[in-house]
């Protein structure tokens, strides 16, 4: 049965979200991040772990299945450590720039009226600014 794996530093927090979120959740332990990837379909990495200034996610990828889907949330740097890695194994990969300007879609609304559209363009633009 599919399941979500709930990985965090925190094993109480961990517990706390996924009491939380409900259902089919399963809390891992830290130390057995690598080990809840077999069989996995999809990757998210939600911490801070490979931004700029920060430690990279030291995480073996060795157990994802290949065609596991990977994304990781960090925006700066784009191409993530993770995000390199995977797809040097083939995993199709998604950076975090999407979930970075969904995000800030309704803070803009709130501050300027319209709410903004997420374009290839203004992806683009942010990507070269």
């Amino acid at each position: 049965a599919p399941e979500i794996r709930l990985v965090n530093r925190n094993q109480d927090r961990a517990q706390q979200l996924a009491d939380q979120i409900g259902g089919p959740v399963r809390v891992v332990s830290w130390d057995e991040r690598a080990i809840a990837l077999a069989g996995a379909g999809l990757l998210v990495n939600t911490t801070s772990l490979g931004m700029t200034g920060h430690l990279e996610l030291e995480l073996d990828l060795t157990d994802l299945p290949g065609d596991a889907l990977v994304n990781d949330i960090v925006y700066a740097p784009l191409h993530t450590d993770l995000l390199v890695r995977a797809a040097k194994r083939g995993n199709p990969v998604v950076d975090g720039l999407g979930m970075l300007l969904h995000q800030a879609r309704p803070g803009f609304a709130a501050w300027f009226g319209p709410m903004p559209e997420v374009t290839p363009a203004l992806r683009k633009f942010v990507e070269e600014a």
